[in-house]
């Protein structure tokens, strides 16, 4: 019937078969009800041609419906169902291909007139939903925009699966049939019998027992979303989410009703690939699995859904300087489109930017009419005007949905003003998920007084104060940001005033004040000793204390914690006197934390090698260790600092430099020289490191004592970390002017374990010995992984990837299978991608004690400090110290349990050879001679 005649009853009859087509899921309901009302149907002969110019096409039946051809009857595309053609309606433009069906066919035709008012009204649906399938639209100063955006009217030809894809398909499909049948099976729903299908639960099940790559069951979803994705698993109602639920999936090859079972030969061939078809899939399962999210409408997405769109939005630069409040509402609103053709525009100069774009993956280059690409955005980057996508899957805010984030979200906003400026900005929250919890405030930003006056007014006053508020630990961890200590102090103090105020204040603040300051020494522990202003107002207080106690007897309870802190042990009264970081007995002691106020005896080269031995404290600037050298070298010459390592390679130190001792390479040493010296500076003898190899001896201990005793050795390293080094060393110690040395040291371990597996490998001639070699570190990272120390089995497997090491294909083809797997597991475990989504799976599963990999630490607090300023309009950003106090309690957690796992039996050598062995460590540590010894082992094959 034509338009004018189509009854209400027609018109939802054509709906609801519209409906069915997967094309149309996701149209807007409104855009729907138009097309039934404009849409004729056409049924077509095999082999017919479609020439008109004057509509568009939809294939609404057939499996493979028409076929594109190009000049020589060449074919270029087959288009299935739902998909569509008739791109130049819009601009009466030749056609850019012949249409010709190749079996019968059903089609949904609209004239152009009707396409073109459609996609002036829906044309952001449309154009995000649908994208060429074909051929690249050149553009050009004198195309039409409108032609340019009609491409995007077609809609994907549903891939073809990769062979990787197939393959892992049929390993995962034999395997199931040869181990559990049952999962493929025929099944009964609704009186309706499904052929051959598996249930959502039992996939996820069945993953999650046969692999130890496999953490989570969202992992396990995300790795048989990817089978969904390149149609090798396929949803019986064609759904395009992949879900844990009893829901009916089907192999590719099970389609069919006479599909083949395996024989015992693929049966054989499976069972031995299954592993590496496991690894790979938990690979690009987290992008497949966020990808699937972010195809959902936001109404459909739930709480775990915003949670994994949350953490990647953490991660984003482009998203770096907004609020965790924004980057939580913007996880609801994204929308995900992917462009897998280059040069497919999105849309042109000049017109109206009406959405936002961050690349997730892929690459877009950015065109000026007359000057070309201008410049290229890639994986983290946004853009919003003018953008060429070039195989760019992306994520998009609408303008109207970001413009509404950032309104509510300042509708939720209180700001506390003094003089017309703001102090105090708050928000209003209420627990996630919950209408029915009170209402909270959140500190965003504010003044150092402010942020601490609100703090005590929101302490809760219980008995014991038995739980720890998050926003006062984030505030004591943080304020040395913002606020030292010797400002700090004074803020704590009781007002002054007449003695019925001072009352007042007692009465209803004290033991707020009280439980703060304990909170304080407790994080701050020995760092409070060390400052004369800090423990001086620590005397103070505690006097305080004693005198209102006689008014308010309850804070009499609180007098014992208060004299603990003000009574060090005897033993923190005297400065420790250290040797040399790098060499000394001193490490068979247990490791001690370095203090500030310790003092260290460091030796100090001239250019001929000769050197100083001077004394000075741990926390020295390079001003100062200068002034020492010169005392003892009796020289008025202005002399320089130089780190020297054992490349060559000379770094000059600044003035204001602090703790340079512990954080020298691992062979590195100082020099000290006037500036017409430096050239002539070469390294020592000694900075080249070992000659031979020490396999002879640690080939005769026990890979798990080994792993044990490294465990041990990196615990008391970690454990001396003071939480307050990780903020120093990521806003710069120079600043506080105090040492970091412990994390100097724990960080330096990582790079000596890892130059240690280099080492060994270039220094050992026979490639039986080297095979061997190989084993027994893959053994021990097994054995650190089982002990939790996280660290150290980065720090082997990082050094068996070490470009000197892995290019010895003689050695790794010599390597047995199983350790082959072993070692692709581990590597698995350290994919960086989705920001190490699969280590950051696996630390949360395990219990404290935790030896986590410190280097990503770092980088996710410097991540957080270089995308967030410190201040905002004056107002201390206390948003970027959250997150950042979040990533140190992180470490506090890893240390919430103490470390005392039995040692190993002793096979071989004893335990004292063994500790005597792992915290001796002799390594090389210049790339280029590693290498040069690397093909020395092995010549590069011609």
């Amino acid at each position: 019937r034509v338009p004018e005649e189509r009854s209400g009853e027609d018109v939802d009859i054509i709906l609801a078969r519209l409906k069915s087509v997967k094309a149309f899921e996701k149209f807007h309901p409104a855009l729907l009800q138009q097309i039934c009302l404009c849409g004729f149907y056409e049924c077509l002969e095999k082999g017919i041609t479609c020439q008109s110019n004057t509509h568009t096409c939809l294939n609404l039946h057939g499996s493979s419906c028409v076929s594109l051809h190009v000049k020589d009857a060449v074919t270029i595309c087959t288009l299935g169902i739902g998909t569509a053609f008739g791109e130049s309606i819009l601009d009466n433009t030749p056609r850019h291909a012949t249409i010709v069906t190749r079996e019968f066919s059903e089609l949904l035709r609209i004239e152009q007139k009707d396409f073109r008012s459609l996609w002036e009204n829906y044309r952001r649906c449309m154009a995000g939903l649908l994208v060429p399938p074909y051929g690249v639209m050149e553009s050009g100063p004198n195309t039409d925009s409108n032609c340019l955006l009609c491409t995007e009217w077609f809609m994907s030809v549903s891939q073809v699966p990769s062979e990787k894809i197939l393959r892992a398909s049929k390993v995962l499909r034999n395997t199931i049939l040869s181990r559990a049948p049952h999962i493929i099976r025929d099944r009964k729903y609704h009186l309706k019998t499904y052929r051959r299908c598996c249930m959502g639960t039992e996939l996820v099940d069945w993953l999650m027992q046969h692999t130890s790559c496999v953490h989570s069951r969202v992992q396990a979803v995300g790795m048989w979303q990817v089978l969904l994705e390149e149609g090798v698993l396929n949803h019986v109602d064609q759904e395009l989410s992949f879900q844990d639920k009893y829901l009916f999936y089907r192999f590719l090859e099970d389609e069919s009703e006479d599909a083949p079972l395996p024989t015992e030969e693929e049966k054989k061939e499976s069972d031995e690939e299954l592993q590496d078809t496991l690894l790979l899939l938990s690979q690009i399962g987290p992008d497949a699995h966020l990808r699937m999210i972010l195809s959902k409408q936001p109404g459909q997405r739930t709480v775990d859904d915003l949670e994994i769109i949350y953490e990647e939005l953490m991660h984003i630069k482009a998203l770096s300087h907004l609020s965790t409040t924004v980057k939580r509402e913007l996880a609801g609103v994204l929308i995900f489109e992917s462009h897998a053709k280059a040069g497919t525009v999105l849309f042109n100069q000049g017109e109206e930017g009406t959405s936002w774009y961050i690349i997730l993956k892929g690459s877009v280059n950015v065109v000026i009419y007359g000057k070309g690409v201008v410049c290229t955005l890639h994986e983290g980057d946004d853009f919003g005007k003018l953008a060429l996508v070039n195989d760019a899957p992306r994520a998009a805010v609408d303008k109207e949905d970001f413009n509404r984030v950032l309104r509510d979200v300042e509708a939720n906003t209180v700001r506390l003003k003094e003089h017309e400026e703001d102090v105090l900005v708050l928000e209003k929250t209420n627990n996630r998920g919950s209408t029915s919890s009170p209402l909270k405030y959140t500190v965003m930003s504010g003044t150092p007084e402010k942020i601490l006056e609100h703090l005590l007014e929101t302490t809760k006053l219980d008995s014991q104060f038995t739980e720890s508020d998050p926003a006062l630990d984030d505030f004591l961890l943080m304020h040395c940001v913002f606020v030292p200590n010797s400002q700090l102090c004074p803020l704590l103090m009781p007002s002054q005033g007449s003695e019925q105020e001072r009352m007042d204040y007692s009465l209803n603040n004290k033991r707020r004040v009280i439980h703060l300051v304990l909170q304080w020494a407790a994080i701050n522990t020995d760092h409070l000793q060390e400052e004369d202003s800090s423990f001086h107002f620590l005397q103070e207080f505690y006097e305080t204390v004693c005198e209102d106690s006689r008014l308010i007897p309850a804070l009499k309870d609180q007098l014992p914690e208060l004299e603990k802190i003000i009574n060090p042990s005897p033993s923190f009264q005297h400065k420790v006197l250290l040797r040399q970081f790098s060499t000394g007995n001193d490490r068979l002691q247990k490791k001690q934390p370095i203090k500030s106020t310790d003092e260290i005896l460091f030796k100090v080269y001239c250019s001929d090698h000769t050197y100083s031995t001077i004394r000075v404290p741990v926390s020295a600037s390079v001003r100062e260790v200068i002034a020492a050298v010169t005392d003892k070298l009796g020289s008025g010459d202005d002399l320089l600092l130089i780190h020297l390592n054992s490349a060559g390679d000379k770094e000059l130190l600044k003035p204001s430099d602090v703790s340079i001792f512990s954080s020298l390479s691992i062979n590195g040493r100082l020099f000290v020289c006037p500036r017409d010296q430096i050239d002539s500076l070469t390294p020592l003898p000694e900075q080249e490191g070992p000659s031979a190899g020490s396999m002879s001896t640690f080939e005769l201990m026990s890979s798990k004592d080994l792993a044990h005793q490294m465990t041990l050795y990196d615990w008391e390293l970690f454990d001396c970390v003071h939480e307050h080094e990780l903020i120093y060393h990521t806003f710069g110690r120079q600043h506080f002017k105090k040492t970091t040395a412990n994390l100097d040291l724990f960080l330096r371990r990582f790079n000596e374990v890892q130059l240690w597996v280099v080492t060994e490998v270039c220094l050992c001639p026979t490639l039986s010995k080297r095979v061997q070699l190989l084993k027994k570190f893959i053994k021990i990272a097994a054995h650190c992984k089982e002990f939790k120390n996280l660290n150290s089995f980065f720090a082997i497997i990082m050094g068996l990837g070490n470009p000197a090491v892995c290019r010895l294909s003689q050695t790794w083809e010599k390597l047995p299978s199983k350790f082959k797997k072993f070692y692709g597991e581990f590597e698995n475990l350290m994919d960086p991608s989705r920001n190490h989504r699969a280590y950051r799976l696996t630390v949360a599963k395990l219990e404290p004690p935790i030896i986590p990999f410190m280097p990503l630490l770092i980088k996710d607090m410097t991540f957080t400090h270089e995308g967030n300023k410190t201040f905002t309009d004056r107002l201390v950003n206390f948003e970027k110290m959250r997150m950042i106090a979040n990533t140190v309690r992180i470490m506090r957690y890893c240390r919430s349990q103490p470390f005392n796992q039995e040692a190993p039996q002793a096979t071989g050598k004893s335990h004292q050879d063994v500790r005597s062995y792992v915290r001796h460590i002799s390594v090389m540590d210049n790339q280029r001679t590693l290498s040069q010894l690397s093909h020395r082992l092995e010549p590069r094959r011609t």
